[in-house]
């Protein structure tokens, strides 16, 4: 029986709110990728912070993960994030330049105000070429807040896991 693990980035909750959806719908452990300089949460700030992930993004910074995850048990990764300038946050790329996924099975999902996945499922195949990657999931940030039940066991169902 394949081991499963939820990992997910999250500034605002969208992407929380879907990971602990997928964790309760199937069995998964759930861990938060943490940053070592936590992000503005308070979306009364969202100029200030959507100005400082494009800076990560153009200087192609490589924000430092203060917690050490464990990915060493799990066959089938989940990896969420949110979308941010129509790619995912610059610690993703933290996260796969630190662990290698070579042999896992891993299936992303990301929340989104209209870019969809933006490409991002492409970009992690080729990261982790060793790994397999499943269909991908991308939420609208309201439907994710709104509750994404349904979204996610129709996708669940459509991976066959």
């Amino acid at each position: 029986m394949s081991k499963n693990l939820v990992l997910y980035f999250s500034v605002y909750g969208t992407a929380k709110a879907v990971a602990e959806e997928i964790a309760a719908q199937t069995g998964a452990d759930l861990t938060e990728i943490e940053p070592v300089i936590p992000y503005d949460s308070n979306r009364a700030n969202y100029n200030a912070l959507a100005a400082y992930a494009k800076k990560e993004h153009d200087e192609d910074r490589r924000p430092a993960i203060k917690n050490e995850i464990n990915i060493a048990d799990y066959d089938n990764i989940f990896i969420g994030y949110p979308m941010w300038w129509y790619t995912f946050p610059m610690i993703l790329y933290t996260l796969f330049d630190a662990y290698d996924f070579s042999g896992k099975t891993l299936i992303p999902f990301n929340t989104h105000m209209g870019s969809s996945d933006g490409g991002t499922y492409k970009t992690i195949a080729a990261l982790e070429p060793n790994a397999k990657i499943l269909k991908g999931l991308p939420v609208e940030m309201s439907a994710a807040e709104q509750g994404c039940e349904k979204a996610v066991a129709a996708w669940l169902t459509s991976l066959d896991l």
